[in-house]
């Protein structure tokens, strides 16, 4: 039976036509998914002058770890006690987290104010997303995702690049000073501009879960940092140690989850194929993004001696090919009312330019690799908004924010885990590719040529797998919201 519920008129009276208002909540968005690869381009000039080496990846660690343990809190908090006052507190956090690390002075500051900015950075995308659910009506949902995805890949896209234009041209502080200005806009907006929609109220805090899963996705990710330093394998202490760890707790919060009365990940979910299939996607479709974002800009730099600001500016097909495709899904769930055809379609574009990529050479022609990232950026798209508007129809509207919530922390667990893993690769290649002494720049576009196609093409198959099973039943049409139940 379906779990029907109505916008209530007021709220819809305040937010239609609103465009400042999706603008503050997409800016949220778009801070703490740019705080992901912002530090990138910048990690070797405060290495340089802070030194500790050794603590580099720690810059980015210290940040992702914080906010992926506290993005499914905030989801189900925000559900239980409605999502200004999350949102609210997550933005003040982040800017102080964003103050303190452009006044550090010494990394060991730095790693701990990055994690100060993850707490606050927890907040941001789930609650985005789940506002929109909460906000928009049916009938506009879908250019809202699409204008969802198109930020998305813009923040990943605009984050190296303007972590590159800083350091290049002003100081590496202003990575973190940028936010400023933006998150008090963003505040002043929120404030007077978003209704406060009160939540269930029903939510006692599953503190026995909150710590059992906190302590294992820690110790998750720190096996997978480990695992991409040079020197460490798999079965090196500092990795295998975190991630027998990081088993075992994980197998003891489901079992925790499983008889607490408030689980702060609801497994009953599960039982719904849709929300399951979609955050399996999600993880998947992590690598393809990875893939691209991460690996690209390192062959631009690397294998063409490219700069760090001209290797962001080099990787805007990509971009421009993920905004298109966002926002072509978006209109189309709108005029079809449907998400499978779009979602099944685009991990065919995905590993299509992913497999021409791995002609990459250091001579490759602009045109060629313009257009292998276009065709990339096309199948990605539908995959960051068509997916969020798949799970937030597959939930009850109580749990909209823990739904959008659980997405987010699948993708970003899926691109720790594809990042650990690819990284392994590139450096294995160089390395071999060095020993039979060809060229480092060659070495590196060999890497390159190596690592995008495998690593998007596998989570592309396996994502469309996944989405072949996905019911094709149509969005709720106009004026209501309707979900199913939990069992599907």
């Amino acid at each position: 039976m379906a779990a029907t519920t109505t916008v209530p008129a007021s709220v819809e009276r305040q937010t239609r036509g609103n465009g400042l208002l999706l603008f503050g909540v997409l800016g949220g968005m778009f801070l703490a998914m740019l705080d992901q690869t912002i530090v990138g381009t910048a990690l070797p000039r405060i290495t340089a002058e802070f030194g500790g080496a050794g603590l580099y990846t720690w810059v980015v660690t210290a940040y992702l770890l914080t906010s992926t343990v506290t993005v499914p809190l905030y989801g189900r908090l925000s559900d239980a006690y409605g999502r200004k006052p999350l949102l609210l507190i997550g933005i003040t956090v982040f800017l102080l987290g964003s103050v303190l690390c452009g006044l550090a002075q010494n990394m060991g500051q730095l790693i701990a104010f990055r994690g100060v900015q993850g707490l606050g950075a927890g907040a941001l995308l789930p609650l985005s997303l789940a506002l929109v659910a909460d906000l928009f009506p049916p009938d506009k949902s879908g250019r809202v995702q699409g204008a969802i995805g198109a930020v998305m890949a813009g923040s990943y896209i605009a984050g190296p690049f303007l972590g590159g234009f800083f350091t290049d041209h002003a100081s590496w502080r202003w990575a973190f000073f940028v936010n400023i200005p933006i998150g008090v806009v963003l505040l002043a907006i929120i404030v007077l501009r978003l209704p406060r929609v009160p939540g269930t109220g029903r939510a006692r805090p599953d503190y026995l879960g909150i710590a059992v899963f906190t302590v294992g996705i820690s110790a998750l990710l720190v096996g997978l940092t480990e695992k991409g330093l040079d020197g460490h394998t798999w079965t090196s202490p500092p990795v295998i140690g975190p991630l027998i760890a990081a088993a075992v707790l994980l197998v003891a919060f489901v079992l925790v989850e499983l008889r607490a009365e408030q689980p702060i990940i609801p497994l009953h979910l599960f039982r719904n194929r849709t929300y399951t299939i979609v955050n399996l996607a999600s993880f998947f479709t992590a690598a393809c993004l990875f893939a691209g974002a991460v690996f690209l800009p390192r062959y631009f730099q690397q294998a063409q001696g490219q700069s760090a600001t001209s290797s962001g500016l080099h990787i805007y097909p990509l971009m421009l090919g993920m905004v298109a495709g966002s926002m072509l899904t978006g209109l189309l769930i709108s005029r079809t009312l449907r998400y499978k055809p779009w979602l099944v379609a685009a991990p065919f574009l995905i590993a299509a330019g992913a497999l021409l990529c791995s002609g990459l050479a250091v001579d490759t022609p602009t045109w060629s690799l313009v257009a292998w990232m276009a065709l990339m950026g096309l199948g990605i798209g539908p995959m960051l908004s068509g997916l969020t508007v798949a799970i937030q129809y597959s939930v009850p509207p109580s749990y909209i924010g823990t739904a959008s919530a659980n997405l987010t922390f699948f993708r970003q667990i899926g691109g720790s885990v594809a990042l650990a893993v690819a990284g392994t690769t590139y450096t294995t290649v160089v390395r071999d590719q060095a020993a039979a002494r060809v060229p480092l720049t060659e070495a590196h576009a060999a890497a390159a040529a190596t690592v995008i196609p495998w690593l998007a093409v596998v989570g592309a198959v396996i994502a469309v797998v996944a989405l072949i099973f996905l019911p094709g039943r149509a969005v709720p049409g106009l004026g209501t919201r309707a979900a199913p139940a939990v069992a599907e």
